[in-house]
């Protein structure tokens, strides 16, 4: 039994730090653009406008994912409750791999909606199609 609650507390790491940092990158998030602390891409670090956007996004998706893969890891090793030492490691190990493969995956939607409402230069898309709109009409 104490293998299990090791790996249970193990595996709930990671989908509670999501959770944790979900609710700061919207409440709180870093103030000023740092290559420290943050959701720190090339993109994300162009002005403050894409550093504020993407940390709201991946803090919405992170709120969702984090709670998925909770659900998923205690449904997971309850299943495996009772079962061999051997058994419970290895099932822990890839649900804790697969954990950390989800949360480097989930950068790829944010840089998606990143590229979709800002331009390579960091402006608003809106605001660059409106630019040139009127640039045609002088």
């Amino acid at each position: 039994m104490g293998i299990w609650i090791f790996i249970m507390i193990m595996d709930m790491i990671i989908p509670i730090i999501m959770l944790v940092v979900s609710q700061m990158f919207i409440k709180k998030m870093p103030k000023h653009i740092n290559s420290i602390v943050g959701y720190r891409t090339t993109m994300s670090m162009k002005n403050k406008e894409t550093w504020k956007f993407a940390h709201e996004y991946c803090g919405k998706l992170w709120r969702v994912h984090g709670g998925i893969m909770l659900a998923i890891s205690i449904i997971v090793m309850l299943l495996v409750l009772g079962k061999g030492k051997e058994s419970i490691a290895i099932v822990g190990g890839v649900l804790c791999s697969l954990q950390c493969i989800w949360l480097v995956v989930t950068i790829i939607p944010v840089e998606k909606a990143l590229r979709k409402n800002f331009d390579k230069n960091g402006n608003r898309k809106v605001q660059s199609d409106m630019i040139k709109s009127r640039e045609k009409d002088l």
